[in-house]
């Protein structure tokens, strides 16, 4: 069993900050990708940023340049720095990992429960 549990969401004016973090605990074998995704009212999840167990990172267009994605491998754990955050970055955040647990030995793609990002104009 693992589970994912983000923090550091909350209300923001555009051109803020925030630092978003993703915690993985449980009968964790090995962690490999890791990501945020994000979901707007009406709209489909759609990903923010993936970083890959090797350090890759990736971006959507729309954050190039004013988000980071970074990993801490000792703790399990995601974050996303956000700069000059816009209106249209409001949304719910999700983690993402893929996991190899103790019990299986199977790669297992995890959700957090997502935190709410909301900027204002």
């Amino acid at each position: 069993q693992v589970q994912l549990v983000e923090s550091g969401g909350g209300l923001v004016q555009a051109g803020g900050s925030l630092r978003l973090s993703c915690v993985a605990s449980g009968s964790i074998f090995s962690v490999n990708a890791m990501g945020w995704y994000r979901q707007a009212p009406g709209k489909q999840r759609e990903l923010v940023a993936g970083i890959t167990s090797g350090g890759t990172t990736n971006y959507a267009d729309s954050v190039k340049g004013r988000f980071t994605i970074s990993r801490d491998n000792a703790k399990n754990t995601v974050y996303l720095q956000m700069n000059s955050l816009k209106p249209e970055d409001t949304a719910v955040y999700y983690c993402n990992a893929a996991v190899v647990t103790t019990t299986t030995r199977v790669k297992y793609n995890y959700w957090g429960q997502g935190t709410q990002v909301t900027v204002s104009s």
